[in-house]
């Protein structure tokens, strides 16, 4: 989503607002990503559970420009909206692929991690599916009524082409915020980037600007991550053996594979979330940036893939004209002429520094989360916030605001925003419907959704301070909405 504050200019004929629900709802979801989805998928088949979840695009894609040809997941299908948390639910990537009669073949397929491509068809269907889902509604505030102890969301709703159509109202119990991350592009890189016309552009984009930057004389790559490995190699495949004229840049130390051993990846358990959430904070924070291997390093498959296309362009004598090079900065860029691009770099290990001149470049340098202090500033006299200002959120993926608040039972959810007090597993999708199934089990006051006592082999800590099931009650009073029996 963008900036969700700023409201748009009105048309200037009158618009009514959309009609309101009866009463409040008991649960409205900010943003539709995979997180919210997952959210809504698993509400879905609750009875007594009413959800409405708002985003301002159009339609629901996930990272449209690095769908690149072959690209796989790098979490197994089992990561999908619901399984994890009720492998029986009717919105499953098997399920999926029942509705498309592609059971059998994806049973020949053997495959365990999927394309990314597949599975943004699959996030697809289900929200074309979900009734819950309203795109084309951009929230604009969200503020607390003291008098009726409920939410208010304020949005817009928005035509085919963007633009404001109505705005409108709606009252809520609870909220989950699924605003996302946003590409982050390294300060000195920003004016290139904002300018127009000048070959600098984050890999979120890549594939709408793929064919441009294949016609460019000279490309350059700057991230260690997955994504910059997935464009590299891209690029590489489709520039003639011994002109690809490509550098690969990075600040890493090395190109470095993913930990993906079979404990390593117990980071990404429900049982290590625990354990990190009951740290100090100061631990935390000294913790999460040396895990960056966890989540930051390359599948060992791309990097093979690199190796082997370098290694084939050397067969016949000769080595392609690719340039790898890891621990370098860039210190400052600017624009040569009126389309090349000229970097300022340096060597962090060497203390050099030297200059490149390019005709492309394309940034895989990231994502950060989304600030919330916009949005949220109707809430601020409320929230509780830490040494560092960042939102204090309790074990049940709540903020933590005042008892003013939280004493009618009323509760702010966050999805992936919440490394700094979740850790490295807050953005990874292996962990999207045991986040969704906490929230509902909270949200409800009982277990629609029962989850495992213990999740991982590695025991993080001498003690374990906290109950190994998330509580239905945790610390805050919950809003308690009655299910059905």
């Amino acid at each position: 989503m963008k900036d969700a504050s700023a409201t748009p200019d009105l048309p200037d004929k009158p618009v009514r607002a959309p009609a309101a629900p009866a009463g409040p709802r008991d649960l409205v979801g900010i943003g539709i990503g995979p997180f919210n989805l997952s959210l809504a998928a698993l509400a879905q088949p609750l009875d007594g559970v009413d959800a409405a979840f708002y985003e301002q695009r159009p339609s629901f894609h996930w990272h449209p420009g690095l769908l690149i040809d072959g690209a796989t997941l790098q979490v197994p299908f089992l990561a999908d909206l619901v399984t994890l948390a009720d492998p029986a639910n009717p919105w499953s990537f098997l399920s999926y692929l029942r509705s498309r009669q592609r059971l059998f073949p994806f049973y020949f397929a053997e495959r365990f991690h999927i394309r990314r491509a597949e599975y943004d068809a699959y996030c697809r269907w289900v929200s074309e599916n979900l009734p819950a889902l309203h795109f084309g509604h951009q929230v604009d505030a969200v503020r607390w009524n003291p008098e009726r102890a409920l939410f208010e969301v304020d949005f817009t709703q928005l035509d085919a082409d963007g633009e404001a159509e109505a705005l409108g109202r709606t009252h809520a119990r609870n909220i989950a915020l699924g605003v996302g991350t946003a590409p982050y592009v390294p300060e000195p890189l920003r004016p290139l980037a904002d300018a127009p016309g000048v070959p600098v552009i984050h890999s979120a984009d890549y594939l709408a600007h793929r064919d441009r930057f294949l016609a460019a004389e000279h490309i350059t790559v700057i991230g260690s991550g997955q994504s910059g490995a997935e464009i590299f190699l891209d690029l590489l495949k489709h520039r003639p053996a011994g002109h690809e004229k490509i550098h690969w840049l990075a600040r890493s130390a090395a190109f470095a594979p993913m930990e993906y051993s079979k404990l390593g990846l117990e980071h990404f358990t429900p049982d290590y979330t625990r354990y990190f959430h009951a740290l100090p904070e100061s631990v935390r924070d000294r913790l999460v940036p040396g895990q960056w291997q966890l989540h930051k390093g390359i599948d060992a498959d791309t990097i093979a893939a690199i190796h082997d296309e370098l290694y084939q362009r050397t067969l016949h004598g000769g080595w392609p004209d690719a340039v790898l090079t890891p621990g370098v900065t860039v210190r400052t860029a600017g624009r040569v002429a009126t389309t090349r691009v000229e970097l300022h770099l340096e060597h962090v290990q060497q203390g050099t520094r030297s200059r490149l001149t390019t005709d492309a470049v394309v940034l895989a340098t990231g994502y950060r989360e989304r600030p919330l202090d916009q949005l949220l500033a109707g809430l601020d006299p409320y929230m509780r916030r830490d040494s560092s200002e960042r939102p204090r959120i309790d074990e049940q993926y709540r903020l933590v605001l005042d008892p003013s608040v939280t004493g009618t039972g009323a509760s702010v959810y966050v999805q992936n925003a919440e490394r700094h007090t979740h850790g490295v597993g807050a953005p990874d999708l292996g962990l999207a419907a045991w986040r969704s199934a906490t929230i509902l089990n909270t949200l409800t006051g009982k277990d629609p959704y029962p989850l495992p006592e213990r999740t991982a082999f590695t025991s993080f800590g001498l003690t374990d301070p906290r109950p190994r099931t998330p509580a239905a009650r945790g610390e805050q009073p919950t809003n308690l909405v009655r299910l059905k029996n």
